[in-house]
Parts: structure tokens; C-alpha cells; sequence
């Protein structure tokens, strides 16, 4: 019978994709709908039966039995001589239910079926994925590299489910070979025409949040709390943490002895340096321990303009700043304050901006940029050091250093 010809994979659609069986069932009825919509221009008086088990299907269609020369609406009525060769007893006025074969269809009509059957199970199946995903949107998930592009790793999880790791949410260090398996968080989901993106992000500060979930049993349940967490990925991250309990101690739990429950993390990281630090209500102390390991002898705070200002010893400014400049800009991305870090005795130094009729901007903008703001903190660094964290040349710090001792320091 054509009818179980050309449904006979129905069953197969539905093990494979996990359709439950009425949804199935108004899949096809919305296939089957639309091509009589195509041959009769309407598909109100037609009945669809469907056994996608069996694969069976019948579909009839009803129409009035009127006068013959009276047909007006050849899809709603049938003539009396026409009604009569199905069933010789008809009267007009009468109901006639006659079975359509597919084949009357025609065969183009047959072909196109199966394939708008096709891309309704993969739109439906699409759909499923989207909303399966949507869900776990930032959450940990695992999945292997199946092939590495240029600007993307494309991952596959157990289900055959594409992934997507854009070189951006990479960690710098990251390197994946085909078969590996990669850790991230699910960063966002969007429907690109009917297929899900789904795209995973290692550079987030939600997949380091989850990984303190993942490894430490006591933030998975609840007696820690992560506050806050800033990253700069593959360098280094801050983490506030708080405990209801006062019996707890929240950084040691988190860190453990020697650093062993943490160091997980940290390779997961490609070995990202991560200060874990106690939360406080109190804002001074809060910014003094997000400057860490550098201690602060003092800070004023500018509540209205969102500043503060951290006076240290001269042996500790380097660590306030921290190599590149990290250390501080992740304090005050933590603690949502913008940090100055001034020297003790910082009255009688000179900022670096008093001698732009001598230094160009750009050349005084790159030792701003790690934390250089004074002739003091320039004069006190060693020109080795400072051509690693600067961009500068050798000869144009050399020069910046005559300037300063000759104009400063005389």
C-alpha cells in the first residue's frame, strides 16, 4: 500500500529523535494538512488518521451530495450521478466520506511531503535542543573536540549536540587537541533560522564561580558564599567570599591546606593566579583586602565619585599594582571603586603630567597605564623591569629617567 510506503520511517523518527507520540501525530496531521491545502485549496473537510507505529494512515474527504449540474464547490460537494458510484442508495443532502489515496496526490506532491516531514522533525528537534540549552545557560557543561578552526573550537556532547568555542572566550593558553575534553559555561543560546548557537565561554566569571561550586563542597552547599569573582583570564582573578557561619573560615576552605582544593581550579585555568579574599560590609576594609597581597597603610574613600585612594610603603606599591597593572584593576572592578595608589611622603613627589612639555602623552600614558603616575614611582623602578611592563623602548625610558632626576630630583 503506498500509504505505508511512504510513511514506514515514522517509527524510526520517532526512536531517533525522541518524539513522543502526540506531538508526532500533529506533526504529520500539519503536513499532511498543508499539501491538501496545495491540491483542494482547503483541508476543513478532510479527516487524518494516523498510526505512526504501524505506519498506517487514511485520510477522507467529506462533501454534500447535491443535484447533478449543482456543484458549485467541487471540494465541498459531489454530484448525485458522482456520490452514487461509491454508494448506490445516496440522496442529496447527504454526507459522502470518500478515502483519498496519497497517490492522488501525485508524485511531486509525494516527494515534497516526505520532505516538509523531514524538516518539521528536524525544526521540532531543533526547537527541543534550544530549550534544553536556554535552560542550562550558565552552567557547567563537558563537551570533545570534535574539529578546531581558525577562530572557533567546535565541541559535540554525548547527544551529538554542536558547541560552539569562539576563540574570544578562550583562555589565552588554551590548547585543545581533537578527542579532548573542554569545560565551560553554556554563555548563551540563540536561534540562527531554525538551528541553535549554542556557545560556551572559559573566560567568563561565571565558569570560575562554578568551578568553586564544582570543587568546594561547602560553596555547592550554600555555607559559602561567592560575593564577587573578576577575572583576566589566564593571568589572574579575585574572589570575595562570606560565610553565614561564623565557625567557618571561607578563605581557608575555599584555598584548603597547602592550596590543594584550589589548585584544581587553577590548572583547569591554565594556572590563572586566584586571590581569594573575605567579604566585609566595611568598605575600607573590603578595598584594603581586594589589594592584596600589598598592605595598605591607609585609605581615603570619595564615596560620591566612586574613588578611593590606598596609601602604601614604597616597597609596596609594585604589589598593589601588580605586574601589567592587574592587581588594582581587579581591585576596583571588585570592589566597583576606582583605587589611586599613592606613596607614603607622595607630598613631596611630582606627577608625571607636570613635565608633558618635556615627555610626550602617549610615553607618559604607558607608565599610567601600570600604575606609574609620579617621578617618584618612575625613579624608583629598575629600567630592566620597566621594559617588561612597559611598551616603551630602552632608550626612550632612558631618556624619561635623565628628564625626571635632571628637572626632580635637582
Amino acid at each position: 500500500m503506498e500509504n505505508i510506503a511512504l510513511i514506514e520511517s515514522f517509527s524510526e523518527f520517532k526512536d531517533d529523535k525522541l518524539i513522543d507520540r502526540v506531538t508526532l501525530m500533529a506533526i504529520l496531521e500539519d503536513v499532511f494538512r498543508n499539501a491538501l491545502k496545495k491540491k483542494f485549496g482547503d483541508d476543513d473537510n478532510f479527516d487524518i488518521i494516523i498510526n505512526p507505529d504501524k505506519g498506517d494512515l487514511e485520510i477522507w474527504r467529506n462533501r454534500i451530495v447535491v443535484a447533478d449540474g449543482e456543484v458549485e464547490e467541487p471540494n465541498q460537494e459531489i454530484s448525485l450521478s458522482e456520490a452514487r458510484k461509491i454508494e448506490p442508495d445516496f440522496e442529496v443532502g447527504e454526507d459522502v466520506s470518500e478515502e483519498v489515496k496519497l497517490i492522488d496526490l501525485g508524485r511531486r506532491a509525494i516527494l515534497a511531503l516526505r520532505q516538509n516531514l523531514i524538516s518539521k522533525i528536524h525544526e521540532h528537534d531543533n526547537t527541543n535542543i534550544y530549550k534544553q540549552f536556554k535552560e542550562l545557560e550558565g552552567d557547567l557543561y563537558t563537551a570533545e573536540v570534535h574539529h578546531i578552526r581558525h577562530r572557533a573550537v567546535i565541541l559535540l556532547d554525548d547527544e551529538g549536540n554542536e558547541i560552539i568555542l569562539p576563540k574570544d572566550k578562550q583562555i589565552p593558553s588554551d590548547f585543545f587537541r581533537k578527542g579532548d575534553n573542554v569545560r565551560g559555561i553554556i554563555d548563551s543560546v540563540e536561534l540562527k533560522g531554525n538551528k541553535p548557537a549554542i556557545i560556551m565561554s572559559r573566560t567568563s566569571p561565571k565558569f570560575l564561580e562554578k568551578l568553586f561550586e564544582s570543587e568546594i563542597p561547602e560553596v555547592f552547599d550554600g555555607l559559602i558564599t561567592i560575593k564577587n569573582v573578576v577575572r583576566i583570564p589566564g593571568e589572574k582573578a579575585k574572589v570575595a567570599v562570606d560565610s553565614y557561619d561564623d565557625r567557618i573560615d571561607p578563605v581557608g576552605a575555599c584555598v584548603g591546606m597547602k592550596g590543594s582544593r584550589i589548585h584544581g581550579i587553577v590548572r583547569e585555568l591554565g594556572n590563572e593566579n586566584i586571590d581569594v579574599i573575605n567579604y566585609t560590609n566595611n568598605l575600607q576594609l573590603y578595598i584594603t583586602r581586594a589589594l592584596s597581597p600589598a598592605r595598605v597603610t591607609s585609605i581615603k574613600i570619595d564615596e560620591e565619585n566612586k574613588r578611593a585612594e590606598a596609601i602604601l610603603k614604597p616597597e609596596e606599591v609594585s604589589k598593589a599594582i601588580g605586574r601589567g597593572g592587574h592587581n588594582i584593576r581587579l581591585a576596583g572592578q571588585l570592589t566597583g571603586y576606582e583605587i589611586d595608589v599613592l606613596r607614603e611622603g607622595a607630598e613631596e613627589d611630582v606627577e608625571l603630567r607636570e613635565f608633558s612639555d618635556e615627555i610626550e602623552e602617549w610615553i607618559i600614558d604607558e607608565f599610567s597605564k601600570v600604575g606609574l603616575d609620579t617621578a617618584k614611582s618612575v625613579l624608583e623602578q629598575d629600567v630592566e623591569d620597566l621594559i617588561k611592563r612597559t611598551d616603551l623602548e630602552e632608550e626612550t625610558i632612558l631618556d624619561v629617567i635623565r628628564i625626571l632626576k635632571e628637572e626632580f630630583e635637582d
